[in-house]
């Protein structure tokens, strides 16, 4: 049974990988290649599972461990949610306990008897998807928007938390928990990640967006600007906020920095949309927010108060005043102030 469920999620799988590649240039370029590195880490699980080798019994292919596809699932995460269009190099960083985990792996094998301090360091690996895993989980509750990775995310928090755990009873020498044997674990999983695949090719075939962020047909596709002009309106538009502070005016709009910086009002929406990753409401208001946060700080200030100092840098009412601090800094002006105190 257990060999059936894997066959089908594996074809399942290369069949999802196959579809997603051939629209490949459909979907956002970052999004994309996580979650296709994340199906693929998991058809290669499914491929060289140790434990239920469907190629080559009792073969230990160390290198397709369960952990990979977690990280690029994280990273995927990050970046579904944070709309970025760019991969931070740093975020490699997050491949670190992988790379630990696949020495250890290494190292064990060639060790004849069990090592304790082997085991040890990893479960401080394993404990570092569970976060992984629980990082997703506390995004999705907290943003009390529905995702469809949390069908998937509890099941198999569960079963890792598990699993550590009879890691952790078997460095200790006490009796593993019996419904969580390693073969158990590989067959629970092997379930879930059977259903993953079911379930994205659902979506897909029903052109569901929840999967994948879909490229936009830029409304800017047939613009003149290139790359020196752009970084040159990028410049001006910068200093325009930075040295003369045109934020200020409350009742500042794109025409009046058109006009100011003689740039065609159509040009200033598109290097703000397309190139800063943002809209002229949100680039002139988080000016206006950091402002507000450096005059907070200064005790010149201290006889005014907080709508007093808001309107002062550009703010027109308090209600769109506290809706924009806290969009920008997560909480709203008081709680901020309380937290200088």
């Amino acid at each position: 049974m257990l060999k059936t469920i894997q066959i089908i999620a594996l074809l399942q799988g290369l069949f999802v990988l196959f579809v997603l590649y051939n629209n490949r240039n459909s979907y956002k370029n970052t999004t994309f290649w996580l979650l296709f590195g994340s199906l693929f880490s998991i058809v290669l699980y499914i491929i060289g599972d140790d434990k239920n080798n469907i190629f080559v019994n009792n073969t230990d292919w160390f290198l397709f461990d369960n952990t990979l596809f977690i990280t690029f699932l994280f990273l995927f995460f990050r970046y579904f949610k944070s709309n970025k269009e760019k991969f931070i190099k740093s975020d490699y960083c997050f491949f670190i306990p992988n790379i630990i985990y696949l020495i250890l792996e290494v190292i064990e094998i060639k060790l004849i008897q069990t090592n304790i301090v082997i085991e040890v360091l990893e479960v401080f690996c394993e404990l570092t998807f569970i976060i992984y895993l629980l990082l997703i989980l506390f995004s999705i509750i907290s943003s009390k928007r529905k995702n469809w990775i949390i069908y998937f995310i509890i099941p198999i928090i569960i079963l890792f938390v598990f699993s550590l755990i009879n890691d952790i009873l078997k460095i200790v020498g006490l009796s593993e928990l019996p419904f969580l044997y390693d073969q158990n674990f590989n067959s629970y999983l092997l379930i879930v990640v059977a259903f993953l695949f079911y379930f994205i090719t659902f979506k897909l075939f029903n052109g569901n967006k929840e999967i994948l962020p879909k490229v936009e047909i830029g409304k800017y596709k047939n613009s003149n600007l290139n790359d020196e002009t752009i970084s040159k309106y990028k410049t001006a538009l910068i200093n325009a906020m930075q040295i003369d502070k045109i934020y200020l005016d409350g009742k500042l709009s794109i025409q009046d920095v058109s006009d100011k910086l003689n740039i065609p009002r159509q040009y200033i929406s598109e290097v703000l949309n397309e190139h800063m990753n943002t809209n002229f409401q949100d680039f002139i208001n988080e000016y206006r927010v950091e402002e507000f946060v450096n005059r907070l700080k200064n005790d010149q200030n201290n006889n005014l108060t907080l709508l007093g100092i808001a309107t002062d840098v550009g703010f027109n009412s308090k209600s769109s005043f506290n809706a924009t601090f806290k969009k920008f800094k997560g909480l709203t002006p008081t709680q901020f102030k309380k937290n200088l105190l």
